[in-house]
């Protein structure tokens, strides 16, 4: 199913929604982070009006989220003037599986303005991604991209950076549940400093919204700048930029990730 379909196909109920799973929205034996949040992000819109464009929203992914029927209920922590907070839960009905917290805001106005400058896009040919079913993860299907730099995952490379083009297989522009399964689509850095596959996943992420007009934008040519900030113990820390179509910075993200190899 495309991944518009999908966010279409949700179901509203009081301050809950939910959507059917489907196996090609998998990412190993869970959901799709982007979608989660994508689907969080939803409930919390019952709540907040679109009058007030997210600012930032903070992931915490806690059990796995097997296909069929998942929930999120949202709950609004507090509504100001120009800003509201909200939260929402992915609940099976037993346990807690991923909870998120996010502030919107309107516009204010400032003199303070830094905007950050796209990379320089290397002149060396790009490689392009490949899904391989049962290989790739599930949910990559929908998506296609290249890397402009660093090393595709379970490559054995040395770097610490990777500077990846992304687009979704499908047309229409940009909402905010797309740019959400944008920012998230690429793998781990740290992945691509191994020699073989061995699994990963998120822990925590945090996305900031710098420029909210970004619905216009196509699905196509997004580029996601990532660096591996620091890895101990088995977790990682990975800082990514967001750059839209036209070099425009729309978004940083930050994740904690635990790698098993």
């Amino acid at each position: 199913m495309l991944y518009r379909d999908l966010l279409e196909s949700v179901e509203y109920h009081q301050h809950t929604a939910s959507l059917t799973l489907t196996d090609d929205w998998l990412q190993g034996r869970s959901m799709f982070g982007g979608l989660q949040a994508a689907l969080a992000l939803l409930a919390m819109r019952t709540l907040v009006p679109g009058e007030f464009p997210l600012r930032t929203l903070q992931f915490t992914f806690m059990a796995p989220i097997p296909p069929g029927k998942v929930c999120a209920g949202a709950t609004e922590l507090r509504a100001g003037k120009n800003t509201r907070h909200a939260q929402a839960v992915i609940s099976d009905g037993r346990e807690t599986q991923a909870m998120a917290i996010a502030v919107f805001g309107k516009a204010r106005q400032s003199q303070i303005k830094r905007p950050i400058a796209a990379p320089k896009l290397p002149s060396e040919p790009a490689r392009p991604f490949v899904f391989e079913e049962g290989v790739t993860p599930a949910f990559t299907r929908h998506f296609s991209a290249s890397w402009l730099q660093g090393d595709l995952p379970f490559s054995g490379s040395d770097h610490n950076n990777a500077l990846v083009r992304v687009a979704m297989k499908e047309a229409g522009t940009t909402s905010e549940g797309h740019l959400l399964a944008i920012a998230d689509f690429i793998p781990p850095v740290a992945l691509a400093k191994l020699r073989a596959p061995a699994p990963g996943s998120s822990l925590t992420w945090m996305i900031e919204i710098l420029d909210t007009g970004f619905q216009h934008h196509p699905l196509d040519n997004w580029l996601v700048d990532a660096e591996m900030t620091a890895a101990a113990d088995g977790y990682t820390s990975q800082s990514a930029t967001i750059f839209a179509p036209d070099g425009s910075a729309v978004a940083l993200s930050r994740q904690s990730m635990v790698v098993f190899g």
